[in-house]
């Protein structure tokens, strides 16, 4: 392996009974995607907020408020244009 790989993640890492593990990415999706969930079910659609970055494109930030919006169901969301 290249030295410039040593330490760095070449899997998605889920955590299991307090200990990280390599996982595929359909189960780290699957998992992100229940703790999603659970806070919506938890805390309601404004439980949840997104902060994006001024600093990316307009799509991505457009796509952030749409996630936001239409997936979570919340206007919580700040692009952080002021800096």
């Amino acid at each position: 392996m290249a030295d410039s790989l040593k330490g760095r993640l070449t899997s998605p890492m889920i955590r299991e009974n307090g200990e990280l593990r390599a996982a595929n990415w359909e189960q780290a999706l699957a998992r992100a995607a229940a703790g999603l969930r659970n806070v919506k079910e938890r805390y309601g659609e404004q439980g949840f907020g997104m902060f994006s970055c001024s600093k990316t494109t307009n799509e991505l930030n457009f796509l952030a408020q749409k996630f936001a919006r239409s997936v979570m169901g919340t206007n919580n969301i700040d692009s952080c244009n002021r800096t």
